[in-house]
């Protein structure tokens, strides 16, 4: 015969592998006319209502003759409060168990752990051999060679000195060689942190009427995103990106590149005046509003050289071997460009170009960092704004990567390097750095074996900064504009946003919110509108939570969905109910309505049916993993009301 389980319904109490917090309190003393289900284990539910109380009669005969259907577990004892608040704090901030470690160690053996903590470098720098150079010597160079033209392009995008994006691809660089745990992330510059910086930056100061106080605000906000990054991973606080979801992020990256390729059109199209706006109709509006401005020859090289970055792109993503085409493209593409404009002087009939580059390694820039209102609002907004985005990018890059070569980063160590990079940066005059996708790709693609890459790349860009900045004075800006625009298109992923359209509708809402946000209004409000409905969405997951009808499967004791499984029969005068989520203040009303809403429902369905009465309501709570005093009470009244419902009570003890 079926049988019911054996918890001990007298007093309804969290299971064992609920927290300690929620095993101290116990419900009623009477039964409920209700028969509660909670744990993992199988349930076999009765198939007939008078199954269901002979299931009940013999569940009590097993009590006492301890049957081998069931078994009567006691009632764990109630747990110290100091020791249920130590057990829900390690479980929130120390979820991995950092300190697992530094266990049963020597004082000396903690401390090199320690320094090995925060610099990964004096752990794998020991056993570092003569073929992992090898392979990092080739990396290196090959990523520089991207970096040095990327890095010219996105400063130009933040409305900063070109120069800036190699000090960027410098300092940083060896920074996270030391202190980094990803063996394939390269960092360097990033065009939506650079977008941001613009747009925020130049809401209060204009790049152009005062490019020195501009300057510094962009380095005292790489100073507070550092601090942001570091804070967060030193407290333990890393979750707090991860409300960044996927769907925001793929809705966010395919909106700012839409963005950052628009504003390209001014060095594509060869203008001089343009829109400090960001949203699609006034780029368009002053795009076609200066038709009588455009300049040929600057669209005609432009669309050349993007040309010729697409076709060497398609033909590495073919041919993965000869990744180094789409790797050295940008570079070459510069070079061409300038000699094309120093032979013929395309300068001279409007091809504008960079012009003179400051020669040298960074200069420091500590004493440039404003602290004064009130620009120090500005500053520190835009610093957390581009610290997260640059987080969440770098991280998924690295985690991206460690995957597929089968290793593991600790994402708040990793806060920890970002951060600790990008204040040094911002003290030796670069601007937010990170690790963007397209620079890791070619790392990856390149064989990498360590972080030794960064400071191959670091090095060729200190060779490039001391002895071969004037060789980019003649480098057009169109072919920039190409380069920025090139590395945008792989950003904006539509295969993502099909493939969250076919698996689930919100989220491709939420991504097609961020996109819209960002295209239409700003990339503040794009990103705004997307991390807000991303919240709005686990709010609705903890404040309505799901619950639905079980039915027995034909043929089988199993029980499902009656909505997703059409083959699903309820059991006449038995109502199976689910509840799928742990149990709080901010959903115990809303449970106590919907239970009381399916009771009604289904003693009309029988009503009209002519079926046997509703005699026994089973609520299922195996994913209940959690129940605070608010969800007792919700249980306590469902009690009272099922009792005046005159639904007929099982006593099982």
């Amino acid at each position: 015969m079926p049988h019911l389980p054996q918890p001990p319904f007298h007093s309804l109490t969290p299971t064992a592998h609920q927290s300690p917090n929620t095993q101290k309190k116990k419900l009623s003393t009477k039964l409920f006319p209700l028969v509660f289900c909670m744990g993992n284990a199988d349930y076999v539910y009765p198939s007939t209502s008078d199954e269901a109380e002979a299931a009940a009669a013999e569940c009590n005969n097993n009590d006492n003759n301890n049957s081998s259907h069931s078994h009567k577990v006691a009632i764990p004892p109630p747990q110290p409060f100091v020791k249920s608040l130590k057990y829900n704090l390690k479980e929130t901030f120390f979820p991995d168990d950092p300190l697992r470690q530094f266990k049963n160690q020597s004082p000396p053996r903690k401390l090199l752990l320690g320094l090995q903590y925060f610099f990964p470098i004096l752990e794998w720098g020991p056993r570092y051999s003569l073929d992992f150079f090898k392979a990092d010597l080739i990396s290196g160079v090959t990523i520089a060679s991207l970096a040095i033209p990327q890095g010219i392009s996105y400063a130009k995008l933040a409305n900063l000195p070109p120069i800036l994006g190699l000090y960027s691809s410098f300092v940083p660089a060896l920074v996270y060689a030391m202190m980094g745990s990803s063996r394939d992330l390269a960092v360097g510059t990033v065009a939506v942190a650079s977008l941001l910086t613009a747009s925020m930056l130049g809401s209060q100061v204009s790049a152009a009427e005062n490019p020195q106080l501009y300057l510094h605000l962009a380095f005292t906000a790489t100073f507070f995103a550092g601090l942001f990054q570091a804070a967060l991973g030193l407290f333990r606080l890393g979750f707090i990106v991860d409300f960044l979801s996927h769907a925001t992020i793929v809705g966010f990256m395919a909106g700012a590149a839409t963005v950052v390729i628009l504003q390209q059109l001014k060095g594509i199209l060869g203008l001089d005046h343009f829109t400090h706006a960001t949203d699609l109709v006034s780029v368009m509006r002053s795009v076609f509003s200066q038709t009588h401005q455009w300049r040929w020859e600057s669209a005609l090289l432009g669309f050349c050289f993007l040309f010729f970055l697409l076709v060497t792109r398609q033909f590495s993503k073919k041919r993965p071997k000869f990744f180094w085409v789409s790797a050295l493209a940008p570079l070459t593409s510069v070079i061409l460009g300038s000699l094309l404009v120093y032979f013929t002087h395309a300068e001279k009939h409007g091809v504008q170009v960079i012009g003179q580059l400051k020669k040298g390694l960074n200069p420091l820039s500590f004493g440039d960092l404003v602290f004064v209102s009130p620009y120090l609002s500005t500053a520190i907004k835009t610093g957390i704004v581009t610290g997260v985005i640059a987080l969440a990018e770098g991280i998924a890059v690295g985690r991206s990567f460690a995957m597929f070569k089968n290793y593991h980063i600790d994402g708040n160590k990793e806060m920890i390097a970002i951060g600790t990079m990008n204040v040094v940066g911002s003290l030796t005059s670069c601007y937010l750095t990170t690790g963007p996708f397209s620079r890791s790709a070619v790392n990856f693609n390149a064989g990498c074996k360590t972080a030794v890459s960064n400071i191959v790349m670091a090095l060729a860009v200190m060779l490039t900064l001391l002895f071969l900045t004037p060789l980019f004075h003649y480098t057009p800006l169109v072919v920039l504009s190409s380069i920025i625009i090139s590395a945008m298109l792989g950003l904006i992923d539509v295969e993502a946003a099909l493939h969250l359209w076919s698996i689930d509708k919100f989220d491709f809402l939420v991504c097609i919110s961020a996109y819209a946000g960002v295209v239409f209004a700003s990339v503040e409000i794009g990103l705004v509108l997307a991390v807000g409905i991303s919240v709005l969405r686990v709010l609705l997951f903890v404040a309505r939570p799901k619950t639905f009808i079980l039915g027995n499967v034909s043929n089988s004791g199993i029980y499902r969905n009656v909505e997703q499984y059409p083959n699903a029969a309820t059991v006449p005068g038995v109502l199976v109910l689910e509840i799928d989520a742990p149990i709080y203040f901010a959903n115990s009303s809303y449970l106590r309505e919907r239970i009381g809403r399916w009771i009604d429902d289904e003693e009309e369905r029988l009503k009209i049916s002519g079926e046997a009465s509703l005699q026994y309501v089973i609520l299922d709570m195996g994913a209940v993993g959690n129940i605070d005093t608010s969800g007792i009470s919700m249980l306590e009244e469902v009690k009272k009301v099922t009792d005046r419902r005159g639904l007929k009570v099982t006593q099982i003890h």
